[in-house]
């Protein structure tokens, strides 16, 4: 069930994508789609019941349903990437405002 919202999700910033002309929005779309293919990357990920991999006193067989930790160190990176690209993002999108005076990317004329 939570993949649909999150492909959802992923839809709605692959519009946004397409049909924007604003900068700014244009970035809130990139980040929107991000968001939900992280929650699609950790929803493939979930095992219900599921535990974390740790060996302890009171779990130390390897019969145990284990939770795979590998989508959540990958979105925790793509977290981190994801804010790296937005501050550069907003960086340029600031740069074309004070070069053009405007955001929308139809009215900015080449030199």
């Amino acid at each position: 069930m939570i993949q649909y919202f999150a492909i959802a999700l992923m839809l709605v910033g692959v519009y946004g994508l397409l049909t924007q002309k604003n900068v700014i929005k244009l970035i809130v779309s990139l980040n929107i789609f991000e968001v939900g293919l992280n929650v699609f990357i950790i929803s493939v990920g979930y095992v219900s019941g599921g535990i974390a991999p740790i060996l302890t006193s009171q779990n130390n067989t390897s019969a145990l349903l284990y939770v795979d930790p590998l989508p959540q160190a990958l979105v925790l990176t793509s977290i981190v990437i994801g804010v790296g690209v937005t501050a550069l993002a907003l960086a340029f999108a600031r740069r074309l405002h004070n070069q053009y005076g405007t955001y929308n990317l139809d009215e900015m004329e080449g030199e």
